[in-house]
């Protein structure tokens, strides 16, 4: 098969994010929001992160242009009818999403194939709520997606297998990096990136050491970009903690448990960067 058009429903951070690469990369693509004033915003991100990307001069404002030609807006989930590829960028929410795959399946051309971007969630079953099991499949992008160049790509036990390497040829021209993932809570990144940032906090309520050294101890000690901890706060605490519920849900082991700090740092609404403060204080810039 042969993709030219892309569908993108959500253009949220991650939603606009993969509309944006997409059609930076010569492919027609349609993102779908559920009412004009979330798609605006969603569109204006777009526009605000190209222009960005001209003013650092990793674009020629001319091909900004073309970009923005090949982008169109909607709130009208018909008008992924003829998309040889429709990505879900949605909250992350089993049902919701499942709803969502089941009304695509009876819309999308038969021939295209539909793929979820969630990072936690398991793949096979939101497949189950269509009728193209063979024709579904995980693109988990990560964030900032113009940025980052892993996408994780995942399989079920029902995903054709022309499928799944034409899907990441495709992923390749957009100047990404696939990786296959077997369809398991996590796939490869979250599954061992999440009992690592969980253990800092339990280290933290143990007392091993301060919020700063442990992140000074893990940037110096094992050359990461960023400590454990001010990822958290980067990533969100409260997203943290969504994720490893599911991923306890699905393997009901230890490791992956959110300790009580977790917890309680999202109920007293500290998350991280997103709300002013999780286990630093961004309050004042």
């Amino acid at each position: 098969m042969k993709f030219e058009k892309i569908g993108v429903v959500g253009c949220g951070l991650m939603g606009a994010g993969i509309a944006e690469v997409c059609a930076k990369s010569g492919f027609e693509t349609i993102v779908r929001e559920v009412n004009d004033e979330l798609l605006e915003k969603g569109l204006e991100r777009i526009g605000r992160s190209l222009d960005k990307a001209v003013d650092k001069g990793k674009l020629e404002e001319a091909e900004k242009d073309k970009a923005l030609g090949r982008l169109t807006g909607t709130t009208d989930l018909e008008d992924l009818a003829d998309c040889d590829l429709v990505v879900e960028a949605i909250v992350e929410n089993l049902e919701q999403k499942c709803e969502l795959f089941a009304a695509l399946d009876g819309i999308v051309k038969k021939s295209g194939v539909l793929a979820s971007n969630t990072s936690s969630l398991t793949i096979t079953e939101m497949a189950m709520a269509t009728n193209r099991t063979e024709r579904f499949l995980g693109l988990h992008f990560f964030n900032p997606v113009p940025v980052m160049k892993l996408v994780e790509v995942v399989r079920t036990i029902m995903t054709d297998e022309q499928v799944f390497e034409e899907t990441k040829e495709l992923i390749r021209s957009l100047g990404k990096e696939p990786v296959s993932c077997r369809d398991n809570s996590g796939f490869i990144v979250n599954r061992l990136l999440v009992p690592y940032l969980l253990d800092a906090i339990r280290g933290l309520e143990e007392g091993i050491g301060s919020v700063e050294d442990i992140d000074k101890a893990m940037q110096l000690g094992c050359g990461y970009p960023m400590g454990p901890l001010t990822l958290l706060d980067f990533v969100g605490l409260d997203t943290t903690y969504f994720i490893a519920n599911i991923m306890f849900e699905e393997y009901r082991e230890k490791r992956f448990a959110p300790p009580p700090l977790l917890k309680q740092m999202v109920l007293a609404g500290r998350l991280g960067r997103k709300s002013g403060r999780g286990f630093y204080d961004y309050s004042k810039g």
